[in-house]
């Protein structure tokens, strides 16, 4: 059984810097140490959309996931720190994000 987690963030409003971040993006644009990171980590699956500059991802879990081993592992894996960095260059806080908060988890308010 997976679990679904959902998650909002905003692009700096800048065309250039969206179509940068898009191509990075493409299947073959991320790093496969950062793909290795994300399906070890018991992540079945992971979509990212875009809608103007507010991206918002998908992620399917399995019942060894954890948010808190997720980021143990990300913060002793110097590609994952490195592409996080990267990626900070297109990306910026929302508004009512505390802290080194970056991606917001998002609340479920209905399922069908």
């Amino acid at each position: 059984m997976t679990t679904r987690h959902c998650f909002t963030l905003d692009l700096k409003d800048d065309p250039k810097l969206i179509a940068a971040y898009k191509k990075y993006h493409r299947r073959e644009g991320v790093w496969p140490e950062v793909i290795e990171s994300i399906k070890g980590s018991g992540i079945e699956a992971l979509d990212i959309y875009l809608i103007s500059n507010r991206l918002f991802m998908v992620m399917e879990v399995n019942a060894q996931f954890s948010f808190e081993a997720k980021q143990a592992e990300d913060l002793s894996n110097a590609k994952v720190i490195e592409w996080e960095q990267l990626m900070w260059t297109f990306q910026q806080k929302l508004p009512w994000a505390t802290g080194d908060e970056k991606w917001l988890l998002m609340e479920n308010i209905f399922t069908l």
